[in-house]
Formats: structure tokens, C-alpha cells, sequence
């Protein structure tokens, strides 16, 4: 087991912890403000603080009044970024959390450095649409992270899906990774950053497969091997461009396919679906798992028609669907339409069943509404995905 601390900002439902803990690492203190995420985390983690608004923790950490722990993990508001919204970048309150969280990240450092602890690792975690983000927001997270007094310039019109920085104050990984190459039955990609000031740690070896593992095949879009709804800890898979992957390899995902963000074309198992901006064609995984306020449409919903394949074969397994709070992905069923249910959207992102189904404003779980569930799944990390990466930073961190 373990001795590793976490803290975590921007807590939402914990995947981090979902992920993390069965590894052995512990959470020193959560930080996250909305309702009932925070009700989510009293109820499965009551042993563990909320410390509410992440602004105030750098000044808690130099104050010694709570832990500088091993590792930072967290993934700020991404509506400041996403290409489905105003895209405010910095501008917007909840975009210039990212530069809070390198504040919060060198607190930690100083006070470890003064109790001669190595600095801590540094997790993050957002849309890919930061990547292209008007105001260079990447570059000024970048920049600051590695200690400079400027912005980094990307080599092109917008930052790669991957790259490393080499600051003169940290060494700086960052990679966009797919959910549905972690066995989860969702496209949904996320850029995610690892960062440390310590002597012998290189997140690279975090982030990236030795190329050595590879294969040459050129990638091709919509052969894959299905793993809707299998967990990436069994048998050895292989993706259609020829990428073989699984835990008995050391390696849980195929890097090799990772397109724009959207739906993959094809076909689910023979079931034709429409939609998620994909009007023409089939798709193999659901569109991105979101939070929104409102109902959208056809044009960016994804609907899944059984048809002849009734009744449904998958039954151990999520449907792949999963958009928009949940309640706007329908499928045909018998004959009749239904919405998807929050223990599959749970399932989309790699949770128990039932994980957010819990006691609410005085009512007992059986009573918990649907809405709050949708959306706290929706705003959360991929567990799978989390959970691969908490692997590797321990593999560094005990070698």
C-alpha cells in the first residue's frame, strides 16, 4: 500500500479518489463548492475536509494551517475553454482559476521545501478547446508552471495534442487523452498536464509509451475492437490501426487514434445511431458526457435506434450514449423512447452504479432527483483514465 497524499481542487465527485484510493493513495482535503457534488463527497468521504473555495488554499498551505500534500490534483472550470461556449478564456472568473492553481502549487512546493520534502506532483486536467484558446491560456498556464515571467508561444497556430516543457522551475508533460481507449463507452477527450519541480521524477515517463511498444500501422478511424463497457485491466485489445494494448502490457490505451473531439464513425455493434454532429452517418461511441443547463438538439444529441436488435444484448453493459445532463439522449426501446438513466451515464465515466445516488435536502437516496446526478457525472474526469495515470505516477514516485 501506499503512503501517497493528494489534495484536491475543483473536487467535483471525486474522481480523483475513485480512481486513486483502491492504488493505496490518500486525499488530505478536497476543495469544491457547488452543493451537491459537496453532498456527494460528505456522504462517501466524511472522514476527508472540503475546504470549499479553492482561492483561499495557497494562503491556508504558507499558513500551515492544512497539509502540503505529495501530489496537486485537479481540474478547474473548463466553460472558460470549451468550444461550445463563449470561450472568454482568462477573461472569465472561472478561467483564471488555472493561474490560482499554480499559485496554490507553489505554496505547496515552499512550505514542502521548508519541511524538506521534495516538491509535489502537479495534476491537471481540462478540454482540449484550451489548447486553442484565443488568449494563449495554455501558454500562460505553461509559463507559469515552469517559472517564467511570460507566456509560452506555441510552435504553430495552437498548442499540439502533445507535448513537455523543460522550465528552469518545473519539467512540464501534457497529453490528450481519450476515454473510449480506457474501456469506457465514450468519446471524450481531455488535455491533461503533469508537472514537478522533483529531482528524478520525469512526467513524460507518466504520459507517454515508450515507442518502443508501438506499432507502425497507420491509424484508421471506426476498426477498432469494441471494449464498450470493459474495464482496460483484463485481456490484451487491439485497436484498429493495429495498436495492441492492455494492463498485461503495462500500456492502457492506443495513442495512436486520437482525432478531433466528436463522435467516432462507425457502427455499435450493427445499431445504427444518429447524431452528436453526426447527422450522416453511424457512431461506435457516445458522444462527450457533459453538464449542460439546457436541452440541445438533434445536431449535437446522440440517439441510439435498437430496432431489430430488441431485446438489447448489452444488458451488463452501459449503453453508449451519454450527453447533456443525461436527459437528452434517448433511445428507441421497445418501441418507445427513453432517457438515459443516471446509473449509465455513472457508467460512461468508469463510477459504481449508483455513486451519486445519495441522501438529498433531507430525502432519503431512494428520493435523490435525477438533475443534480447528470450533472456532477457529467462535469467529472473519466475514473478509468484517472486511474491509469495515479499508476504511473506511482510507478515513478516507488521506483
Amino acid at each position: 500500500m501506499s503512503d501517497i497524499t493528494y489534495g484536491s481542487v475543483c473536487s467535483g465527485i471525486e474522481a480523483a479518489t475513485q480512481a486513486w484510493h483502491p492504488l493505496g493513495m490518500h486525499a488530505a482535503w478536497f476543495a469544491e463548492i457547488e452543493a451537491f457534488p459537496s453532498a456527494v463527497l460528505a456522504h462517501h468521504y466524511p472522514d476527508t475536509l472540503n475546504l470549499g473555495d479553492m482561492t483561499r488554499l495557497a494562503a491556508l498551505v504558507l499558513a500551515g494551517k492544512i497539509t502540503a500534500p505529495d501530489i496537486l490534483v485537479g481540474g478547474t472550470p473548463c466553460q472558460a475553454f470549451s468550444v461550445a461556449g463563449m470561450r472568454l478564456g482568462l477573461t472569465d472568473p472561472r478561467g483564471a482559476l488555472t493561474i490560482k492553481y499554480v499559485e496554490l502549487a507553489d505554496a505547496v512546493d515552499y512550505v514542502r521545501a521548508g519541511q524538506r520534502k521534495p516538491p509535489c506532483i502537479v495534476t491537471w486536467e481540462n478540454v482540449p478547446g484550451v489548447l486553442s484558446d484565443k488568449g494563449n491560456a495554455f501558454g500562460c498556464f505553461l509559463g507559469a508552471l515552469a517559472g517564467e515571467d511570460c507566456e509560452l508561444q506555441p510552435p504553430g497556430k495552437k498548442w499540439q495534442d502533445a507535448g513537455c516543457v523543460y522550465g528552469h522551475k518545473r519539467t512540464i508533460a501534457w497529453r490528450v487523452l481519450d476515454a473510449q481507449y480506457f474501456g469506457l463507452a465514450q468519446r471524450r477527450r481531455r488535455v491533461f498536464v503533469v508537472a514537478s519541480a522533483r529531482d528524478g521524477f520525469d512526467p513524460t515517463e507518466v504520459l507517454f509509451e515508450r515507442e518502443g511498444v508501438r506499432r507502425d500501422t497507420a491509424p484508421r478511424r471506426g476498426e477498432g475492437q469494441d471494449v464498450t463497457g470493459t474495464a482496460p485491466f483484463g485481456p490484451a485489445l487491439q485497436c484498429g490501426c493495429g495498436y495492441v494494448f492492455g494492463e498485461s502490457l503495462g500500456v492502457y490505451g492506443c495513442p495512436n487514434c486520437e482525432g478531433d473531439e466528436g463522435p467516432a464513425v462507425g457502427m455499435f455493434g450493427g445499431i445504427p445511431a444518429f447524431g452528436g454532429h453526426s447527422l450522416g452517418g453511424s457512431i461506435e461511441r457516445a458522444a462527450t458526457l457533459t453538464a449542460k443547463d439546457t436541452r440541445l438538439d438533434i445536431e449535437s444529441e446522440t440517439f441510439c435506434i435498437h430496432g431489430t436488435q430488441d431485446p438489447d444484448v448489452r444488458i451488463n453493459q452501459a449503453h453508449t450514449l451519454g450527453r447533456n445532463n443525461g436527459g437528452e439522449n434517448a433511445l428507441l426501446d421497445r418501441s418507445s423512447l427513453r432517457r438515459l438513466t443516471p446509473i449509465e451515464c455513472e457508467r460512461l465515466q468508469g463510477m459504481a452504479d449508483d455513486y451519486t445516488l445519495i441522501p438529498w435536502r433531507g430525502k432519503p437516496a431512494s428520493e435523490c432527483p435525477d438533475g443534480p446526478r447528470y450533472k456532477a457525472i457529467g462535469n467529472s474526469k473519466a475514473v478509468t483514465v484517472v486511474r491509469w495515470i495515479g499508476k504511473r505516477l506511482l510507478r515513478q514516485l516507488q521506483a
